[in-house]
Order: structure tokens, then sequence, then C-alpha cells
């Protein structure tokens, strides 16, 4: 092969190795963000001069631009093609990052951070079907664990660097370290993505009714979900009218969607068990992510009294234990069923979760630690062989699309574990605190002494018992999350598995 021909191979056939730095640079850029910003919420809030509720809007306004973007990866793939549409996306992340360095008022970020959220919501699912559809189906379950690294870890990641810019600097930092990634991952993206040959554009009309049923339906599932608990749930006007929003539009939108020859969102991947079943579980296990990754750093905050940095470095050994999980699992998809992998990785995702269920106000740096460690290491033999298992039966032009719902789901998951454990905390407290405060009374003598000998005995009473309400809360909460882990665990029966075929080695060829 000549000189010219090796250039030309290499300009239509770019390295696996640069289309997977080029993706992961997005993946981590985007995945970072979504929590990054929550450790600097309180500084955001007394710099811009905002409530504690205006300054949440800064986190549910990227969340809610994400998964209205979600769902639309395959639609929006065919429209522009593959490399013009994730190019796209890195650049109005990029450009976004630098206007929410910039802002000078709550509502001028929040708004930035909806356009954040629309390049942003589209990175993640693209990054996993440019991987799952670059690499040979031997290779696969790597790619998995690579991009798992991403999604997974970059979550932990977040609270770290966030905290750590924070303590040590200001809050628009978190947005311009995007720069950079951004410019090298816009200009990798031109380089190094191809549109795949099967990809063929789609030229029809858009689809405005399935379009506007789709955002009301998605933006206002999550807006329940994200503000529900703030708002005292149904018993907010605004909450009951979003739920009715969300069921209607949404039901009326799957209607449409499965009878359209041109849908925008091809629902019919679910025909496959595989996929369906994989989707339940990904919720699950965005349940318990997502769901402890809000419910631990409160525990650490608000009850040991962890600075961010603090908070940050307690749960990097989640992250590091997953980063050594992936690659282990990857290899063993070849040797071992899936789906015992997966039952594994639930049954000790709930043990370290039970386990976590028996810190206590006394608790140090490494009675959380280990369970944190464990919990991390869990994850990657669940993320690599369930990705693998869900995603193997689709057809290869329904790659886009699926991994788009794949993602969407798992964050809705998230979204719906952080819903429910935090009403379940809030209601678990006030029962603790009533059962606990109704043993305290002055005709107890060690409660009078206590009262009469301490200065400002009452009050001090009073938050003693309360920090042993909280405490019992979060516990309980904890155990929750192992008991939901524990009955999914029937759920892997439901997914086919394929023996991924070994890599061939040395001197055998391929097919």
């Amino acid at each position: 092969m000549t000189a010219v021909e090796l250039k030309a191979e290499r300009k239509a056939n770019p390295p696996l190795a640069m289309i997977t730095l080029t993706v992961m640079l997005g993946l981590i850029m985007a995945i970072i963000d979504t929590s990054i910003v929550n450790v600097a919420l309180n500084d955001m809030a007394g710099n811009l001069g905002s409530s504690v509720d205006e300054i949440g809007w800064v986190a549910t306004g990227y969340i809610l631009a994400c998964v209205i973007v979600m769902p639309l990866n395959g639609w929006l793939t065919a429209r522009f093609g593959r490399r013009n549409f994730y190019a796209a996306c890195v650049a109005l992340f990029t450009v976004a990052s630098f206007m929410c360095g910039t802002a000078t008022s709550v509502w001028q970020l929040v708004f930035y951070r909806v356009i954040q959220g629309l390049g942003g919501g589209a990175l993640q699912p693209t990054a996993q079907a440019i991987l799952f559809e670059s690499y040979p189906p031997d290779k696969r379950a790597g790619a998995m664990a690579i991009f798992g690294l991403g999604a997974m870890v970059g979550p932990a990641i977040g609270p770290t660097l966030g905290g750590v810019i924070v303590d040590n600097y200001s809050w628009p930092l978190i947005f311009y370290i995007n720069i950079p990634i951004g410019i090298a991952a816009f200009l990798m993206t031109l380089a190094y993505i191809r549109d795949p040959a099967y990809l063929k554009r789609d030229k029809s009309p858009v689809d405005v009714i399935g379009l506007a049923l789709l955002t009301a339906g998605v933006a206002s599932v999550q807006y329940v979900l994200e503000r529900g608990q703030r708002e005292d749930w149904f018993s907010s006007a605004t909450i009951d009218v979003l739920t009715v929003v969300a069921v209607v539009s949404l039901v009326i939108f799957c209607f449409r969607e499965w009878y359209d020859p041109r849908p925008l969102v091809d629902l019919k991947v679910f025909k496959s068990r595989a996929f369906a079943a994989g989707n339940v579980i990904g919720i699950i296990t965005g349940f318990g992510l997502f769901g402890t990754a809000l419910i631990i750093p409160l525990f650490l905050q608000n009850v040991l009294g962890f600075t961010a940095t603090e908070t940050g470095l307690v749960l990097l050994p989640g992250a590091i234990a997953t980063a050594i999980s992936m690659p282990i699992a990857s290899r063993m998809v070849a040797k071992v069923d899936g789906r015992a992998m997966i039952a594994f990785g639930l049954l000790i995702f709930a043990a370290s979760a039970w386990w976590m269920g028996n810190i206590n106000q006394d608790a140090g740096y490494w009675n959380v630690f280990w369970p944190r460690a464990v919990q991390g290491f869990a994850l990657g033999f669940l993320f690599v062989p369930l990705s693998t298992a869900t995603l193997g039966e689709i057809e290869r032009h329904r790659m886009a699309n699926a991994t788009g719902i794949y993602t969407l789901v798992r964050q809705l998951g998230g979204s719906l574990g952080i819903a429910i454990l935090q009403f379940m905390q809030t209601r678990y407290q006030d029962n603790a605190y009533a059962a606990l405060a109704s043993g305290v009374t002055a005709s107890n003598p060690a409660d009078a002494q206590f009262l009469t000998q301490v200065q400002g005995g009452a009050t001090q009473l009073y938050n003693l018992v309360m920090l042993n309400a909280t405490v019992i809360s979060y516990d309980m909460v904890l155990r929750l999350c192992a008991i939901v882990f524990v009955i999914s665990m029937p759920l892997v029966l439901l997914l086919n598995w394929r023996r991924v075929p070994a890599p061939p080695g040395p001197g055998v060829a391929a097919d």
C-alpha cells in the first residue's frame, strides 16, 4: 500500500484509540458538569444574591434540557449526520460553559445552563453509540468499560473537583475548565468521527406535534421529580398540573410514535426483550447510583460536618474502585454469563448500601471509605455486562436511537430515586423525631438534670434529638436502596445473553 493509499485509508477509518479519546472528552465534560455545580450552589447564591430556591434552578434547568434532547438522539443524528451533530453539541456546550462563567444574575446563569444542557444531553448517548458501533463484537465489552469510566466515575469526580475549586478559587472556574477540553473535543470530532455508511439522512418534515408532546411530557416528568419534594408534592397545584400534562402527553406521544413510519423516537426497539429488561434494570441502577450519590454527601455535610472538599475525597474511593472493576468485568464477559455478573453487581451494591446504613454521627472517613469502595467496585460488574446485553440485539441503524432511550431511562431512574429517597428521608426523620421526642419529658430524671445543669439545655436537647432522628432517617433510606437492589435481581433472568467471542489470538486471522 502506497503512502497516499495509507493516508486515504486512515482518513476513511480513523484509529479506534483516537475515536475513543474524542468521544470520551465530550462525555466526561458533560457528565462531570451534571454534578460539579451541586457543591457550588451556596457560593453561587451568595455571589449572585439569589435565594436557595432560585439557585436550585441552576441544576434543575440543566437536567431538564438534557432529558429533552436524550430521546431525540437517533432522529437528530439521522437528520444532521453523526459527525456534524456531535461537533455541534460539543461547540454548543463549550460556548454555553463560557457564558455560564460570565453570568451576573441567577436567571442569566439558569438560561445559559439550559443551553449547556441542550448540548450536553446528546453527548452521552451519542458517545455510547459511536463506541458500540466502532468496536468489533468481541471488543464491545471493553468499549463499554471505557464508556462506563466516564458515565459512572464522572458523577463521583464532579463533587470532588467542584469542592476543590470552590474551596480554593471561585465558582466560575467550574465552567471555564470546560473550554480547553471542549475546543480539543470539537477539533478531534471533525478530524476523527465519521458518519457510518448505513446512515441515511432524514429529510422528512419535522413532526412538530410529536416534538411538542415529547418536550412537554419529559420536561414535566423531570420537573415533578426534581421539584416535588421542595413544593410538597401534590399539595402544590403546579405539581398536580404537570403530572397530568406528563401522563397525557407521553401516552399520546407513545401511541403516535408507535404507528408513525418515520418516528421521532423509535419505540419499537422495546420489542427486544433484552433491551426492555435492560432498561428496567437501568432504572434500578440509576435509582441506586444517583440516589446514594445525593444521600451520602448530604449525610457527610449535614451530620458529620464535612466540607465540600472533604466530601469529594470521601466519594473518590468509589470512583477509583469502579475504574478498577470495569476492565475486570470487560474481560470476564467472554468467559462468564453476563447475567450472573449483573446479579453479582446488584447483590454487592445492596450489601454495601446496607453496610453504609450502619454509620452514625460518630463516623469518620474510614467508616465511609470501605462501603463506598465496595459500592464502586460493584458498579463495574453492573454497567459493562448490562450495556452489552441491553444493546447487543439492536440493529446498527437503530443504535443512536436506542442509546438515547437507554440514557434517558437511566437518568429518569436516577431522578426517581432522588425524589423517592428525599421523600422517604423526610418522612423517616419526622417519624423518628416524634418517637424519640416522646421519651424526652421533664419527669425523666436524666432529662430534668440536663435541662437544669446545661446552659441552653432545651435547645441543645432538641438539637440532640433531631441529630439522632436525622441519622436514623439516612440509615433507613440507604437500607431501602439495598432492599430495592435485592428485589430487582430476578429481572436479570429476562435478559438474553449471547456469549461474546474472545478476541483471536496471535497469528489467528479474524473473520
